[in-house]
């Protein structure tokens, strides 16, 4: 009986030890006041306005890539609330429109919504980062689950944003991506 004991202590100390780990040291342990302090503060109205371009990639549920794309989106502000158009285009050949509708309120929160967001989503920019949580439904061709996402947006030194969202059901991840954006006109040099 004493050895069912140590185990059961075992199983419970992983369980917490798990537990633990996705509080406080994980993706969905991000804060948007860990970012307070940046010395550069991302403003969607500014960082994510005109013409963007994005690249990117989406894992699976098993950590591997299964999907590239290329995203051209448009941006535009009036005031307090902006449009920003997105055309996907996927490895698969597959073309993927969305048109989000924002509002920035003046302690710099954000509502979002889209045609396939359930509901409407919120976020906060903070510092250098914006946090978006959103639920997404995704198309019949992909069964039309909806999953819960974290967006994550980083602005780099040299006006880039690096984006990072994780796609959850029923509390599990079930794909991640991982994408670059930046200005149409910012251009990097070619390798030689």
């Amino acid at each position: 009986m004493t050895g069912f004991f140590y185990m059961l202590a075992g199983v419970a100390i992983v369980l917490l030890l798990n537990w633990a780990r996705s509080r406080y040291a994980s993706f969905s342990a991000q804060n948007p006041t860990d970012y307070s302090a940046d010395a550069e503060q991302f403003d969607v109205r500014k960082h994510l306005n005109g013409p963007i371009v994005c690249e990117g990639v989406i894992y699976g549920p098993l950590g591997r890539v299964t999907s590239r794309f290329v995203g051209e989106f448009d941006c535009e502000w009036t005031n307090d609330s902006g449009v920003m158009r997105e055309v996907f285009r996927y490895d698969d050949g597959s073309i993927q429109n969305r048109e989000w509708q924002l509002a920035i309120g003046a302690d710099g929160r954000i509502k979002a919504t889209a045609s396939d967001v359930v509901g409407i989503g919120t976020g906060v920019q903070k510092g250098g980062s914006v946090q978006l949580k959103y639920r997404f439904q995704l198309p019949e061709s992909a069964g039309g689950h909806v999953l819960d996402t974290v967006d994550w947006m980083y602005l780099a030194p040299n006006g880039s944003i690096v984006n990072r969202s994780q796609f959850r059901k029923f509390g599990f991840k079930v794909a991640e991506l991982v994408a670059t954006m930046r200005p149409v006109e910012q251009h990097f040099k070619e390798a030689a």
